[in-house]
């Protein structure tokens, strides 16, 4: 029972963070490939884009996985010790695997030149360390939200998957012209997959995934009052042990 809930799991994630890369690569460059006027994409466009992605696919698979589409997210919870690490990895294997599945959907839709467009990149002047500090802030900003709606009993829960969505759309409104706001290593990796545009790609995996730990240590350990420890079933311990430990 426990492997067919991590399966199902697994492919929650996978549909996830293949529907984030695909409205988002088409957000950035669909406009581009029909030509269409370019005043209908923008940055506030985009960042909705993105943004309205998540809080559907968060609200549609959060009973199933609990809806990270995003490396940095996971990697938060093993070292809050809310996931195990067998667990982890499998999700990350989901969440690429469904990212480089949509980009390479999008391949003959419109070109690996526009799908390399819609790989997050730095902006001119942009330096690599200016890039992960820009990207560690802002993932900072998204693991912190989900701790602290999504995780922490006190929050209402009904909350969440639009607190999450509008922390994506602010996240690429504020830092999309300097780094393409990836705030997720499978938003770079799926597309630079596809389309073979690699550029500073270690920005999109050292930034988020620091930025995410951060949050999440902060969150678990000093912000959310009681730290439930990994489930019984994947070795943690009972709940009469929590009660003396507590």
């Amino acid at each position: 029972m426990i492997q067919r809930d991590l399966f199902k799991a697994a492919v929650a994630e996978g549909v996830g963070t293949f529907a984030l890369i695909f409205i988002g690569v088409l957000a950035v460059s669909a406009v581009a490939a029909v030509r269409a006027p370019a005043g209908l994409a923008n940055l506030a466009s985009i960042g909705f884009a993105h943004g309205l992605t998540i809080l559907v696919m968060v609200a549609a698979l959060g009973a199933v996985s609990g809806a990270h589409f995003n490396p940095a997210i996971t990697l938060g919870f093993v070292v809050a010790r809310r996931m195990d690490v067998l667990t982890g990895a499998i999700y990350w294997l989901a969440q690429l695997v469904g990212a480089s599945l949509a980009a390479f959907v999008l391949l003959p839709v419109i070109g690996p030149g526009l799908v390399a467009a819609g790989t997050p990149d730095l902006g001119r002047g942009v330096d690599f360390w200016a890039g992960v500090i820009v990207e560690a802030v802002a993932t900072f900003f998204l693991v912190l939200v989900v701790f602290g709606t999504a995780v922490d009993e006190r929050a209402p829960k009904s909350i969440f998957p639009i607190a999450i969505g509008l922390t994506i759309a602010l996240d690429i409104m504020a830092i999309a012209p300097l780094t393409g706001s990836a705030v997720n290593p499978a938003r770079a990796f799926g597309p630079a997959l596809a389309s073979g545009h690699w550029a500073n790609q270690l920005v999109y995996w050292i930034g988020p995934l620091l930025g995410g730990v951060v949050a999440a240590l902060l969150e678990n350990y000093f912000f959310i009052e009681r730290r439930p420890s990994i489930p019984r079933e994947r070795g943690g311990p009972t709940p009469e042990e929590e009660r003396r430990a507590a």
